[in-house]
């Protein structure tokens, strides 16, 4: 196959076995187009050296050699392993006053180990000694260039596109082992992303979209950006104060209310759940919660 066509659209993808994806794109019809022979693959170096920029010309000109994807293949995580994935919880006034805390007046930070990472329709494994497995759909902000003590109006600019994210959380781990919360937020698949990548120029307004949380088809979490107490903006020229961001970071932007802790009674995720975050325009991960392997 020499060309694809000419509409295109920067959904960037990865598909193939876990631990060997290869880039490839989503087009404006849906078909998934292998990139692999043009790009190695979605990394700190293909954003910091203008992939993204290459990528569209290529695209443009019809995905030249690119064959089509088996719409059954495995899709991965969107971008290879990052450096960091950076967190902000509690950034929801809902969520934030059905955990209990106070509206923080600066965002709150965290980090997620990146052994977590996993795609969008991998199991979520419940860690070995869990009782509290809890789901949180969140907007994932992808870092294009290196950001260190950026302004509110230059944010924007390091930011490479969006996808849907889900913070699982093993709620004992975090809240009743001491120290901080990370590890209630570290375990194997814990970190998914997914199902593409979408650029900037495919979202109008990140501030703009619904977001949810389905467990086995019941709503749990429906909500809408816009109520982020700290915005894209916001978030990263905060987190550019205090550590340098690289290309393929990854920020995970908080949560609305409707977590499993905060139900009366809580209902935390058993062996079994179907769990389905999604976001209006970046599509949904679909998980399966199993026994530790």
């Amino acid at each position: 196959m020499d060309r694809i066509g000419q509409e295109f659209s920067m959904k960037l993808i990865r598909f193939g076995e876990e631990g060997r994806e290869e880039p490839g794109v989503m087009l404006a019809d849906g078909r998934r187009i292998d990139a692999s022979g043009e790009f190695m693959d979605y990394d700190e170096a293909f954003f910091a050296m203008g992939g993204l920029e290459s990528l569209a010309e290529w695209v443009a000109d019809g995905c030249v050699g690119g064959m089509e994807i088996d719409p059954l293949v495995r899709l991965g995580p969107p971008l290879d392993r990052p450096s960091k994935i950076v967190c902000v919880g509690q950034n929801y006034m809902e969520h934030a006053l059905e955990m209990g805390g106070e509206i923080p007046t600066e965002p709150v930070l965290f980090m997620k180990a990146t052994s977590a990472w996993c795609g969008p329709q991998d199991d979520v494994v419940i860690p070995r000694g869990a009782k509290k497995l809890d789901y949180e759909v969140e907007l994932a902000v992808v870092i294009g260039k290196t950001a260190s003590y950026v302004s509110e109006a230059e944010a924007m600019s390091h930011v490479a596109g969006y996808s849907v994210f889900c913070d699982f959380s093993e709620r004992a781990f975090q809240k009743e082992h001491g120290g901080q919360w990370t590890k209630g937020k570290s375990a194997d698949t814990f970190a998914p992303m997914g199902p593409y990548l979408a650029t900037c120029d495919e979202i109008s307004d990140p501030t703009e979209m619904r977001l949810w949380t389905k467990v086995n088809g019941e709503i749990r979490q429906n909500s809408w950006t816009k109520d982020m107490i700290f915005g894209v903006r916001d978030v990263v020229s905060y987190i550019s104060r205090f550590m340098t961001l690289l290309p393929g970071d990854v920020i995970a932007t908080g949560t609305p209310g409707g977590v499993a802790m905060g139900m009366n009674p809580q209902q935390f995720l058993q062996a079994g759940d179907l769990v389905e975050c999604g976001i209006e325009g970046l599509g949904q991960l679909t998980k399966r919660v199993v026994a530790t392997r």
